[in-house]
C-alpha cells in the first residue's frame, strides 16, 4: 500500500504564460491544490520576442534553439527574471509562498553541457542529477518552488535545458519520498492526432498505441519529445500523467492521460 504524501508537479508551456488571462485562471486554479506542489515553466517565445528587440537574431535547428553567448544571457533574463518573478508575485497575490528558481539556485539542477556532435547547440545542458533534498526542504516549509528552464554545470556555467525535461527528471527524483503526479499543461487540449482539430484528442494514451500513431505519423513531431519525457518518467516512478490546456488542473477536464 502507498502511503506517501501526493506531490502534484506541473509544467507550463511558454504559449500559456504569454496569454495573461489564461495564466491567471490557471495560477488560480494552481493555487487552490492543496497538495504539496511545484511549478516549472518555459517562455522560448517571449525570449525570441526580446531578443529581437536587442538586435539578437535567434537560430533554430528542427525546432530547438542553439543557444549561443547572447542567447544565455537574454534567456536568463526572462526565464530566471520577467517571467519568474512575475508568475512569482501572481502566486504571492493568491496568497501562494512561492520562490522563482533556477537549477543553480541550491545546487537544484546540475547538468552537462551537450556535446558537440552533428550541431553545436551551445550552451544548453542535459540533466545529471536533481537535488531532492534541497528541494523537500522547501515543500516542508510550505514553500512553493517555481523553477525556470535554467540548470548550470560542475563548472559554474548557466545552461539552458529543456522545460519538459526539467519537469519529468524533478519528477522522477522526488518520487522516491512522494506518490507524484505530473501535468503537462500548453495551448491543446492533449495529444491530438491532427494538430488543427481539438476533437481529435487522444484521452488515453499508453506505450502500445504511442508506437503505432509513432509509424503512422499522427502525433506531431513537437510533441514527441514531450511524450519521450512522460514515458520515461512513468518507467521511474512517477504515478499520474495528464497533458492538457489551462484548464487542466480543473475537475472533469478534456485531457490525455498517460499509462504504461
Amino acid at each position: 500500500m502507498n502511503n506517501k504524501q501526493v506531490l502534484k508537479i506541473v509544467k507550463i508551456g511558454g504559449k500559456l504564460i504569454e496569454h495573461e488571462k489564461k495564466l491567471s485562471e490557471f495560477l488560480l486554479d494552481f493555487a487552490k491544490l492543496s497538495e504539496p506542489k511545484i511549478l516549472i515553466h518555459g517562455g522560448g517565445n517571449m525570449a525570441t520576442e526580446i531578443a529581437g528587440r536587442l538586435g539578437y537574431e535567434t537560430h533554430m535547428v528542427d525546432g530547438r534553439r542553439i543557444t549561443d553567448a547572447n542567447s544565455i544571457q537574454v534567456i536568463t533574463m526572462v526565464y530566471g527574471g520577467l517571467i519568474s518573478k512575475n508568475i512569482v508575485a501572481k502566486l504571492q497575490g493568491l496568497d501562494c509562498n512561492a520562490i522563482g528558481l533556477c537549477g543553480a539556485d541550491g545546487k537544484s539542477i546540475v547538468s552537462s553541457k551537450r556535446p558537440v556532435k552533428d550541431i553545436d547547440f551551445g550552451f544548453v545542458g542535459d540533466i545529471e542529477n536533481i537535488n531532492q533534498k534541497f528541494i523537500t526542504s522547501l515543500l516542508e516549509q510550505g514553500i512553493i518552488p517555481v523553477f525556470s528552464a535554467i540548470s548550470y554545470s560542475d563548472s559554474g556555467h548557466l545552461l539552458n535545458t529543456n522545460g519538459d525535461s526539467v519537469a519529468a527528471e524533478i519528477a522522477k527524483a522526488m518520487s522516491e519520498n512522494y506518490s507524484v503526479e505530473l501535468y503537462y499543461c500548453f495551448e491543446k487540449k492533449g495529444v491530438l492526432t491532427d494538430i488543427e482539430d481539438e476533437k481529435s484528442l487522444i484521452e488515453v494514451l499508453d506505450s502500445v498505441k504511442y508506437d503505432e500513431l509513432k509509424k503512422q505519423k499522427l502525433i506531431h513531431s513537437g510533441m514527441l519529445p514531450k511524450l519521450h519525457n512522460c514515458f520515461s518518467a512513468l518507467e521511474h516512478g512517477v504515478e499520474n500523467i495528464s497533458l492538457g490546456d489551462h484548464e487542466l488542473l480543473k475537475d472533469g477536464s478534456l485531457k490525455t492521460v498517460i499509462i504504461k
